[in-house]
C-alpha cells in the first residue's frame, strides 16, 4: 500500500497494486493511481488506514 502526491512518486506507486493518490496530487499521479484518498492536509493515509481497521475488525467478527 502507497500513497503518493507528485512525480517522485510515479515509480511507486508502479509498484504497488493498493497504490493511492491524494486528493490534491499532481495530475500524472492521479492518473497512475488506482485509489484515491484525501488531500494530505484532510489526513487522507489515516482515513484510509482507519478503514482498512474497522473493515479488519469488521472481518474477524
Amino acid at each position: 500500500m502507497v500513497f503518493g502526491d507528485f512525480n517522485n512518486d510515479l515509480e511507486m506507486i508502479d509498484q504497488a497494486f493498493f497504490s493511492y493518490a491524494m486528493e490534491n496530487a499532481h495530475d500524472n499521479v492521479k492518473k497512475a493511481a488506482k485509489f484515491s484518498t484525501k488531500s494530505n492536509n484532510e489526513a487522507g493515509v489515516e482515513f484510509v488506514l482507519k478503514q482498512l481497521i474497522e473493515a479488519k475488525k469488521m472481518a474477524g467478527s
